[in-house]
């Protein structure tokens, strides 16, 4: 028995929400809760995680799609106006990943945190997310 699900989950207006974002954004979600929670126990403030994550999210996003581009280059050096239609489809996980490192890198160092404390920290919830 074959099931064929729908990838659109529903629509609001002319904007439609696939599955696969609402997956990756309870994901991140649950992250953020596990991260903020386990942060004062090894005390790093919350504030820092909020930070991180707002920092971290837009970034991610971006190395993400870089990296699926830079992997199909051939495709997109005959259609460069597809490289900001992250809409249709193409980002890779392990982009988010080098760019989230760096970024909690550059965080950690400005803001004098330890940054491989933070990454234990994070290391966790990014395999859930």
């Amino acid at each position: 028995m074959l099931l064929a699900l729908n990838p659109i989950a529903f629509q609001l207006g002319g904007l439609e929400v696939h599955w696969y974002g609402i997956i990756i954004a309870s994901a991140v979600l649950i992250a953020v809760y596990l991260a903020m929670r386990e942060a004062p126990k090894r005390g790093i403030k919350e504030d820092h995680i909020l930070n991180l994550i707002l920092w971290a999210l837009p970034f991610a996003l971006i190395g993400a799609r870089l990296y699926y581009v830079a992997f199909e280059w051939p495709y997109y050096v005959a259609h460069p106006g597809e490289i900001i239609a992250i809409w249709h489809g193409g980002i890779a996980i392990y982009g988010a990943l080098i760019a989230s490192v760096i970024v909690f890198a550059i965080y950690c160092r400005v803001q004098w945190l330890p940054v491989w404390l933070v990454l234990d920290i994070a290391a966790p919830t990014v395999m859930l997310a």
